[in-house]
């Protein structure tokens, strides 16, 4: 369990809440909009009204007693980068923020952020690449390059061993595990059979998943 603070309750930061509940963190939610720290305080541990633009406010907070700080703020870049920079200054050990624009990302950055999330960039690389390709259902990007892609398995993959197939030697990627039913199995070797049906958890780069499956 660990402790995060969530400064702006618009739909994103709300939906961070959500999740950091779900998985039984201790979330502090901060927004300067009443309405929407009432909707959260059902949700949170504890949730404050204030601006975190102000020194003053977040100093209020303890925020070096948080493990992580998210500052979610989407509609006024100003006060995320105010936020962000007094955070760094007030000790926090791990300050997230979100950008809506690449320069707001080397903005942050320079101001002390840890990491810069980018949901909307997120979110149309992972569609564009959801909706165009046949196989593809899901994808977690590890880098620039390198991507776990949640793929279903080819007709003309049916009954064949994953020894038979060697996609590591083809194609460089690498099978992590067979999922069917919605249950996963990590349990994966040569012999293991595939069927129409399953999907398939590949490690591996894009370029080398379009080749292997066709895209």
């Amino acid at each position: 369990m660990k402790s995060v603070l969530v400064i702006g309750l618009g739909r994103f930061g709300k939906h961070i809440v959500e999740k950091l509940v779900e998985l039984h963190h201790q979330v502090m939610a901060v927004d300067k909009d009443e309405e929407r720290v009432n909707a959260v305080l059902p949700l949170a541990t504890d949730a404050q009204i204030g601006d975190a633009a102000s020194k003053t406010f977040l100093r209020t907070l303890g925020v070096d007693n948080f493990d992580v700080c998210f500052v979610a703020i989407g509609d006024d870049f100003q006060s995320s980068l105010i936020a962000t920079s007094y955070l760094k200054e007030l000790g926090a050990k791990r300050v997230i923020s979100r950008a809506s624009r690449e320069v707001q990302r080397q903005f942050l950055l320079h101001n002390g952020a840890d990491e810069v999330v980018y949901p909307e960039k997120q979110l149309a690389v992972w569609s564009a690449l959801r909706f165009t390709s046949d196989h593809v259902l899901d994808y977690i990007a590890l880098d620039e390059e390198y991507a776990i892609y949640d793929l279903s398995v080819p007709a003309e993959w049916n009954g064949k061993t994953v020894g038979a197939l060697d996609i590591r030697k083809k194609y460089d990627l690498n099978l992590l595990a067979v999922r069917e039913d919605g249950k996963p199995s990590v349990a994966v070797n040569g012999e293991t059979q595939l069927k129409e049906g399953q999907t398939i958890l590949v490690l591996g780069k894009w370029k080398d998943v379009q080749k292997c499956f066709r895209i």
